[in-house]
């Protein structure tokens, strides 16, 4: 059948006749003429028909007025899958899939071609194996000369492969829309005219500006004249600024990024990179969180978190500052060490929350009168320190007035604490730069000598320092000082004191001490360094130093000697005392059977539930305690019938009196029968001579230690003579 009919035979014959006789020809002769044309067409449509079905690329098939298929080609058989015989007769249903069936998508489609002459669209065609390609296609109605519908043609093509790509950009299209749209940084892109092309929601957001007002194609100008990126300059610095900030963006190739104060309530990092072609992608990033964060972390590092005060290293900054700031003009600087009096009554009498209720009114009095020349810190503790910069000395004399003030003025309690009136007072000691120092350290050294002559002189609260004052204390002060570094300098060693047994004259242990060669002042006796490193609290380092080093020397012994580690009072009130002990053991590999602790009765009696507690736990490990230098301290009987001790060390004033006072003697005769009575050896400590022997082999005592058996010496062994260890006779029982 002809797909496109046009004008019939008799319309085509008048014109070829018309044509002929207006040229001359006869009748017979246009005729001829007539018959040749129309050859001519039939060949050209048969050629055309062969041409249509052998086209491989797209299908082109006709359909009859219900819609079925009348003729079929070879793309028909090549994209559906369907030999002619196969196809003639289909309806236009079979190239639909059963979706758009149920949707009536082809009689849709026939309809609209019915309507406006064609219709066109994208769907899934399903082959004749059952998969599936995707289509796009025509349908467009064919009319015979009269302009009766006669069928439809019905022309497809397979655009899988366009539709996979168009798919892949529209999801990527997509997911790019869905991370600007997410994305927590505002983004906005100007081009070369600085005309906005895109901004995603966040960009919005960040500079609180109207998403309807200001759309794509908006100008740069427009914006900042409208206030929309306002950082509390004028307009046109804005703008300069946001110019400037992309030309140098341009010409590195991108800017690293800078932060911009909008407002007290925002604060933006801020980075832009060119595009090729001109123009520039801008990031926004709201970091105004971040910081205050940063700057209440920055406010804690160098504040008192109980009083808000500077703490130390900021005070030592603050004056560093002022020190720098006096030395390049004519003012002076005076430094203030503030120790509050009484305040560990208030503490012990009415309990550290109270103790803290004070701290905290009387940093906040202090607060508030200090003024812009003076600052004021809590170093620790009821320690604090002022400075102030001064040029008459009225101006420092209304200053150390004030503080007095602030601190002698009573604090009420809370009602739900009882309502108590706290009462403390202050010494204070002041060093002025540059007479009494030109350094930090001496300044504030120089301070706390005066403050520590303030402290012991009665009815003195303040007092200025003078050249040779208590060197004693400065020289104390030092030696703290180089304590701090003994261990990493390599200055302290352990000397060991070997332990016998009077019974059998075996070797039953050795007690670890400690000894520290100070490079300048020599060897240093204990007893001058351990108070100093209990009062700076040095000592808690430097007991688990002794304790881990003890038993490291301890671990590699022949034999299996006890190793005796004393703990300073201090030591035994950390909370994490236990742990510690448990994790040298574990790092060091001593079995906790070798492994004896030395307390005092000091150390137990501020706080007997709680030692009884870490007692037990220590013991639980299999480690063995004794209670060191019996007898003189508090309770001595009530601490034995409390604690669970190992052992008993008599302390060694007693046996250096025993030869010569008849009371000393009787004192460890009636320890030593305690010790009997309570199933608890005893040691004595201090044996120098054989009368001292004697006299404890005499009392029945179990163990004694001394320069008679021999000195402190290096681990693992100690040197003791034949000739002594024949003089240990045992005892009989």
């Amino acid at each position: 059948m002809e797909w496109v009919l046009g004008f019939g035979h008799e319309h085509m014959w008048a014109l070829i006749l018309i044509a002929a006789l207006s040229c001359g020809l006869s009748l017979l002769t246009a005729r001829s003429v007539w018959h040749q044309a129309h050859a001519e067409r039939e060949r050209g449509e048969r050629q055309f028909s062969r041409l249509l079905r052998n086209t491989s690329g797209y299908a082109i098939c006709a359909l009859d007025r219900e819609a079925r298929v009348t003729q079929w080609n070879a793309g028909g058989r090549a994209l559906f899958g369907y030999e002619e015989d196969e196809a003639i007769g289909l309806p236009l249903e079979s190239f639909f899939t059963a979706q758009d069936r149920a949707a009536h998508r082809p009689a849709n489609a026939l309809q609209e071609a019915g309507a406006k002459g064609i219709a066109k669209g994208q769907w899934l065609c399903p082959r004749r194996d059952g998969t599936h390609f995707w289509a796009t296609g025509t349908i467009e109605t064919l009319h015979d000369r009269d302009g009766s519908l006669i069928g439809y043609s019905f022309i497809t093509r397979d655009i899988t492969d366009i539709k996979e790509a168009q798919d892949a950009v529209a999801a990527a299209g997509q997911r790019l829309d869905m991370a600007l749209d997410h994305m927590p940084q505002g983004l906005c892109m100007f081009d070369r005219d600085e005309r906005m092309v895109l901004a995603n929601p966040a960009f919005y957001r960040v500079w609180s500006i109207c998403e309807a007002t200001w759309r794509p194609g908006s100008t740069l100008s427009d914006m900042v004249n409208a206030g929309c990126f306002s950082a509390r300059k004028h307009p046109a610095e804005t703008l300069t600024m946001i110019r400037e900030s992309v030309r140098r963006a341009i010409e590195s190739g991108g800017n690293p990024g800078w932060t911009l104060d909008v407002s007290e309530d925002l604060v933006l990092a801020i980075t832009e990179s060119p595009v090729p072609g001109g123009g520039w992608i801008a990031t926004f990033e709201d970091i105004t969180a971040q910081r205050r964060s940063e700057a209440k972390i920055a406010h804690m590092a160098m504040h008192d978190a109980l009083t808000g005060l500077p703490n130390r290293p900021r005070f030592y900054q603050s004056l560093d500052e002022m020190t720098a700031e006096v030395r390049e003009g004519d003012d002076r600087l005076a430094v203030i060490a503030i120790d509050l009096d009484r305040f560990k009554e208030v503490n012990d009498t009415f309990g550290h929350a109270l103790g803290d209720h004070l701290l905290r009114s009387v940093a906040e009095r202090l607060a508030s009168t200090r003024r812009s020349n003076e600052t004021i810190a809590r170093l620790g503790g009821d320690e604090f320190a002022a400075t102030i910069r001064y040029a008459r000395r009225a101006e420092l004399n209304d200053f150390i007035a004030r503080i007095r003030a602030c601190i002698a003025t009573p604090v009420t309690a809370p009602d739900a604490d009882g309502g108590h009136a706290l009462i403390v007072g202050a010494s204070l000691g002041i060093a002025i730069f540059p007479q009494d120092g030109t350094t930090r350290e001496t300044l504030l050294n120089n301070a706390d000598l005066a403050m520590y002559r303030a402290k012991a002189t009665l009815g003195e609260s303040v007092c200025f320092f003078e050249p040779g004052m208590d060197e004693s204390a400065r020289q104390r002060r030092q030696l703290a000082a180089d304590l701090r570094h003994a261990v990493e300098r390599g200055e302290l060693r352990l000397l060991y004191q070997p332990q016998r047994s009077l019974r059998t004259g075996t070797l039953a242990g050795y007690e670890a001490l400690l000894r520290w060669q100070h490079p300048v002042r020599g060897a240093v006796s204990p007893a001058d360094f351990i108070p100093i490193a209990e009062e700076t609290g040095e000592i808690i380092a430097l007991g688990e130093w002794v304790l881990r080093q003890a038993c490291i020397e301890a671990r590699g012994w022949p034999g299996e000697e006890k190793v005796a580690v004393n703990l300073s009072p201090v030591q035994f009130l950390q909370p994490d005392l236990v742990e510690m002990v448990r994790a040298v053991l574990l790092e060091t590999g001593l079995p906790a059977r070798r492994l004896e602790l030395e307390i005092t009765e000091t150390a137990i009696i501020s706080d007997k539930l709680r030692a009884l507690h870490c007692l037990r736990q220590i013991k639980g490990m299999g480690i063995s305690v004794a209670i060191d230098d019996f007898g003189t301290g508090y309770s001595s009987l009530d601490t034995l019938q409390s604690f669970p001790f190992d052992k008993i060390k008599i302390d060694k004033s007693f046996l250096m009196r025993s030869e010569g006072s008849a009371q000393a003697r009787a004192i460890i005769r009636a320890v030593l029968a305690l010790g009997k009575s309570l199933d608890i050896p005893v040691l004595a400590e201090g044996v120098e001579t054989e009368s001292q022997l004697r006299v404890l082999e005499a009392e029945g005592c179990d163990e004694a230690q001394g320069y008679y058996f021999g000195r402190p010496a290096e681990a693992p062994s100690l040197e003791v003579t034949e000739t002594r260890l024949q003089k240990i006779h045992p005892v009989s029982l």
